[in-house]
C-alpha cells in the first residue's frame, strides 16, 4: 500500500476519543511483523519499538494520536431520538444534516434540528445549541432505539475518503490519521536509528494518552506528527489564515500548549531547505498537540512537530494536500537520519 492508501484506510476507521480500538487493532496487525518490541497500557496507547541501523542510548520517540473528534449519546427521547454531546472541539455549525455511525453496532443515523420553516425570526439569527439537536436512527420509539444503542455510545462521522481536484484528499479524521499513516510507513521500512513510535489516545480531549506514553518511553527527543488548522479560505486574509494548503509542511515554533525546542526547529527547517521540501510555519499562536504533555514528562523532553495543513479540521470533510502528506513522511525520515548521524 502507498502512504495515501494507508491514510485513506485509517481515516475510514472509527476511533472517537476513548474508543480507539479499531484504529489500534489495524495498526498493530500491520506493524507486528516489523516491530522489535510492542507495549500497550491501561489507557490504550500503542507503543512500538523498531531497531535502526544505529542504536541510540538516548531514546527518540515519534508520536501521532489515533483518536478523532466525535459525539457521545447522553439520552434517548420518548420518540426514539438520541440526545448527545460533543467529544473534542467540534464547531456545532458542521453537525446539522451530517450522517453518522452510532455505537459498536455502527447504527446509521443523521444529526437533525428543527426545520428552518418552523423556526422564529430570532432563532434564525442564532446557531442552534447542541441541546436542540438530535440524532435520528430511524427508531419509532424509545424502546426500539434502546435496543440498538446505549448511553455512553460514541458517535463517529460517516466514513469515506475521496481524492479530488489538483492533488487534494477529503476524509474525516485526517487529524491525525495522516500522522499515524506516516509512522506506520516508517515502521514498515528500514530506519537509520532506533526509534519508538507512540500511537496515542485521547489527544482531542486533553493530550491524556501522550502524558502516559512519554512516562513509559522516557524519550530525550520527540517528534510529533500532526494535522493543523488551515484557514486559507475566502474572507480570511493575512496572518489570520494561520497556514495554507500548497505552501508546505508546517513546522511550528510555538502553539497554545508548547514552545518547541529551538534547536530542533532549526534542524527541521534546515533539513527541509537542503532537501527541497516546501515548508511553512504558523502565522498565529493557536491550537496544540501532544507535545504539550510529552514536553513535561519526567525530567523534560525536547520536542518538535511536523504538521499537515488541514482545511475544515474537526469535521466530516477535512481537506489536505496529498503532496504535503508525502512531504511530512520525507521530512520525518530525514529527521531520523539526522539523529543517526
Amino acid at each position: 500500500m502507498t502512504l495515501l492508501d494507508t491514510m485513506e484506510t485509517l481515516c475510514c476507521l472509527d476511533g472517537v476519543s476513548g474508543r480507539e480500538d479499531e484504529v489500534r487493532d489495524y495498526i498493530l496487525e500491520r506493524a507486528m511483523p516489523f516491530a522489535d518490541e510492542i507495549r500497550t497500557d491501561p489507557m490504550g496507547n500503542l507503543m512500538i519499538f523498531k531497531k535502526g541501523d544505529r542504536p541510540r542510548t538516548a531514546p527518540v520517540m515519534l508520536c501521532a494520536h489515533m483518536d478523532e473528534v466525535g459525539l457521545m449519546v447522553t439520552g434517548v427521547t420518548a420518540e426514539g431520538y438520541l440526545r448527545f454531546d460533543t467529544i473534542g472541539g467540534i464547531d456545532r455549525r458542521v453537525l446539522i444534516g451530517k450522517r453518522v455511525y452510532v455505537g459498536p453496532m455502527r447504527v446509521k443515523g443523521v444529526v437533525g434540528s428543527k426545520a428552518f420553516h418552523l423556526t422564529t425570526a430570532e432563532q434564525r439569527r442564532t446557531l442552534p445549541e447542541i441541546e436542540s439537536m438530535y440524532i435520528d436512527i430511524g427508531a419509532p420509539d424509545k424502546a426500539a432505539a434502546e435496543a440498538q444503542v446505549s448511553l455512553g455510545d460514541t458517535v463517529a462521522f460517516e466514513d469515506g475518503a475521496t481524492r479530488f481536484g489538483d492533488g487534494y484528499i477529503r476524509a474525516k479524521a485526517i487529524d491525525d490519521r495522516a500522522g499515524c499513516a506516516v509512522m506506520l510507513e516508517l515502521i514498515e521500512s528500514r530506519l537509520s536509528c532506533d526509534c519508538w513510535f507512540a500511537f496515542t489516545v485521547q489527544e482531542e480531549v486533553g493530550c491524556r494518552g501522550a502524558a502516559v506514553a512519554a512516562r513509559s518511553i522516557q524519550p530525550q527527543t520527540a517528534l510529533i506528527l500532526e494535522g493543523t488548522t488551515a484557514a486559507d479560505i475566502p474572507g480570511v486574509e493575512g496572518v489570520a489564515r494561520t497556514c495554507a494548503l500548497g505552501q508546505g509542511v508546517v513546522i511550528p515554533f510555538m502553539d497554545k500548549g508548547t514552545i518547541y525546542h529551538k534547536g530542533l526547529y532549526q534542524d527541521l527547517t534546515r533539513l527541509a531547505e537542503e532537501n527541497g521540501i516546501p515548508w511553512q510555519t504558523k502565522t498565529r499562536i493557536a491550537g496544540g498537540t501532544d507535545a504539550s504533555a510529552i514536553q513535561r514528562a519526567d525530567t523534560g523532553v525536547q520536542v518538535a512537530a511536523l504538521s499537515v495543513p488541514v482545511r475544515n479540521i474537526h469535521s466530516p470533510a477535512c481537506v489536505a494536500k496529498e503532496s504535503e502528506c508525502q512531504d511530512q513522511y520525507k521530512l520525518a525520515r530525514l529527521f531520523l537520519q539526522y539523529l543517526a548521524e
